[in-house]
């Protein structure tokens, strides 16, 4: 994951904006499908995704197979087994008001010669879509969306939501996929935070995220504690089962077999019936007790779906008609300043509570000292807020009070709020940041990072219990969670001797985490997960990276060697491990058994004929999936980079290659088609400069 930048280049430079676009989009997918925890609104998301989409059609050479609009945002986790999905999960264009409904039935009627159809309509249930696989009746396989191509197997989670049958009813097929959603119930939603305010911890934000969260737990006991649900809405077909003519039809049979079928589904012959439903469905969205973002509206006859096909990430025969983001007028009462993990000054708004989207908003993102200015917002104004998909909400704009004296326009604080640090703000960076690494608002933010599940995953230490380390002195910097014991934690208040052993437990099996994974958690400004990976594929250990200069980074950025570090990365390096605190860091993990060097693979033969050599695999394989390819080179010794540079050994080119083979022929790099690469891992001892 890459850190995006605060400020976005001229609109009328196409190449730097585009690549500005696909950094934002791939920074909040990942935030969104992967750590459940977005920052942004899924109507400011559109907005970024239609952009882009509008760039690439004026500018094709721009598009390429890569792009954020030609694939689905989520990753599988490493924490669960991964599973392949025979039919890919798939994800939907968008509509925002009826002139793009009837646009896309327009395109659907001129690509079906005018025939007729009918369109089923149902709720776009807000949670985490699943795929469900049953064997003689019999559930045996449930698996997240993940990339849309790969899941991860959560089974033994799936198993604990009542609502998903563990055996079929009725004349059900030998083998049968269906795909649902997953979904908290409001009402579950509501008893946890509840519970969580009684005990002073922090409140969940959504139940989109909190859903999604729970079900990639690792133990069953959560799901089953907190009654998650699910909406079943398809069968898939996989040869196998005999299928209806109609997707209505199909989603009749779904519920003979006992799935759970929503009984707010509609099938309509026209798109004013389907307006219709939609401002019926909006105005009763609140009444519900789960969330929905919307209608998706799909055709009906299944031999229709299968002539219009798809186009790239999305089938062509649905589509998802969003509700609008909903939005209030309140009073700023005043801008607070909380500090980040890396010393940027976060402005948030302090709100008046006003209801919005069903819920009571207090506070409200505020971005920057910059985006205050554009909006002229300042404390005491009126505000129009937006709210959607329960993510935290944004200032839109200052709404005028005729008459009414404003205060003096905000502007960010000389000192720091928590440590009284001279504030900096360093040319083209859109933030102010404290510079105090020793900042105690910046430590706390660094540990919550340090221990999340993106970075060295210790699980059980959440936000509440970081914040108790460090007031109870136990904790002062990262490194200190390895010398924690159990007469420690249990002495805190509430910390059982279960909750105890896990934590440690976690804390011990941390130590083995990928370098990559150490190197993303010491928090360095601008190394997120992507590039910590494209940095230890060229530099095999802490020790090394810290030797590796200014120079020498820019220089590699220079000759491709490292796509994606360029010189503020790469200043960004150099500067973290020239700061004394945080050499200190490094030598105290070292000191506590963190293993800081990249660990190879071992192949099973016992040997790595392939050590020391980079490969890049590109396009689509048919034998295996990219993964599977990487993980069979790293068994043999290679190492995998997602980007191709001087230093890549082999290119592995699957179909739809894209921008990467040209660059490898370029640069002069061979390049193994799928059978070449087939051949050379069936005798990879043969691999040497005569046979290549």
């Amino acid at each position: 994951m890459t850190t995006i930048s605060t400020s976005p280049p001229d609109p009328g430079d196409p190449v730097e904006r585009a690549r500005w676009l696909r950094d934002q989009l791939w920074f909040h997918n990942e935030r969104y499908y992967n750590d459940d925890a977005p920052v942004i609104s899924d109507s400011q998301y559109d907005a970024l995704m239609q952009e882009l989409r509008d760039l690439e059609a004026a500018h094709p050479e721009l598009r390429s197979a890569s792009s954020p609009t030609q694939i689905i945002g989520g990753s599988a986790s490493d924490r669960f087994p991964q599973v392949q999905h025979p039919i890919p999960m798939l994800s939907l264009a968008n509509a925002f008001d009826r002139d793009d409904l009837e646009a896309w039935h327009r395109r659907v009627t001129d690509l079906l010669d005018g025939q007729p159809f009918r369109m089923v309509a149902e709720l776009k249930i807000d949670g985490l879509a699943v795929r469900l696989v049953y064997r003689d009746g019999a559930f045996v396989l449930g698996a997240t969306r993940g990339n849309g191509q790969t899941g991860e197997d959560v089974t033994p989670n799936l198993r604990e939501v009542e609502s998903i049958p563990h055996s079929l009813h009725g004349d059900f097929p030998a083998d049968l996929e269906v795909r649902g959603e997953v979904y908290l119930p409001l009402d579950s939603f509501r008893r946890m935070n509840e519970e969580r305010a009684r005990n002073g911890e922090p409140l969940y934000a959504n139940p989109r995220n909190t859903g999604a969260g729970t079900i990639r737990q690792l133990d069953p006991e959560v799901v089953r504690d907190r009654h998650m649900e699910i909406w079943v809405y398809s069968l898939n077909d996989t040869g196998d089962v005999p299928m209806p003519a109609g997707h209505w039809e199909a989603l009749e049979q779904l519920g003979f077999y006992g799935f759970r079928v929503n009984d707010a589904n509609r099938i309509f012959d026209t798109v004013d019936e389907v307006c219709a439903y939609y401002d019926r469905m909006l105005g009763e969205r609140h009444h519900w007790g789960y969330e929905a973002d919307g209608l998706v509206v799909k055709v009906d006859s299944l031999a229709q779906q299968n002539a219009l096909g798809f186009a790239g990430r999305e089938p062509r025969w649905a589509i998802a008609y969003k509700f609008p983001a909903e939005r209030a007028v309140t009073k700023l009462r005043k801008i607070k300043i909380n500090v980040g993990r890396t010393g940027s000054l976060n402005p948030q708004a302090i709100l008046k509570p006003v209801a919005v989207s069903g819920a009571t908003v207090q506070h409200a993102s505020l971005h920057n000292e910059g985006d205050i200015h554009s909006k002229d917002i300042r404390e005491g104004d009126m505000v129009e807020i937006e709210r959607a998909g329960d993510v935290i909400p944004h200032v839109l704009r200052h709404v005028p009070t005729p008459g009414k004296k404003r205060g003096p326009e905000f502007h960010m604080p000389e000192r720091c709020p928590e440590c009284e640090t001279l504030v900096v703000k360093v040319e083209g960076d859109a933030m102010h940041r404290c510079p105090n690494s020793a900042c105690p608002a910046q430590f706390f933010e660094s540990l919550k990072h340090f221990v999340s599940r993106s970075a060295m995953d210790i699980d059980g230490l959440g936000e509440r219990w970081c914040r108790i380390l460090i007031d109870r002195g136990l904790v002062s910097d990262v490194s200190h969670v390895y010398g924690l014991n159990m007469e420690q934690l249990t002495e805190l208040d509430r910390m059982g001797e279960k909750l105890a052993t896990r934590i440690l437990d976690n804390v011990k099996a941390s130590k083995q985490r990928p370098l990559a994974r150490i190197l993303f958690a010491l928090g360095i400004p601008h190394v997120g997960a992507e590039v910590a990976e494209l940095l230890t594929s060229h530099y095999t250990s802490i020790e090394k990276l810290a030797e590796a200069g200014i120079d020498e980074l820019a220089g590699l950025h220079e000759a491709s060697a490292i796509s994606g570090v360029g010189p503020r990365i790469a200043e960004s390096i150099v500067n973290y491990f020239v700061t004394e605190r945080n050499w200190k860091t490094i030598i105290g993990l070292n000191d506590a058994g963190v293993e800081l060097l990249q660990k190879p693979v071992v192949a099973e033969v016992g040997e790595q004929p392939w050590l020391g050599r980079t490969f890049v695999v590109t396009g689509t394989l048919s034998s295996m999936t990219r993964r599977e390819a990487e993980s069979k080179v790293k068994a043999l010794g290679g190492t995998t980079s997602s980007s191709v540079s001087g230093r890549t050994y082999r290119l592995v080119s699957g179909a739809s290659p894209g921008s990467k083979l040209a660059l490898a022929e370029r640069l002069r790099i061979v390049v193994w088609n799928e059978d070449e690469f087939l051949h050379f891992l069936e005798a990879p001892f043969s691999l040497d400069e005569k046979s290549m």
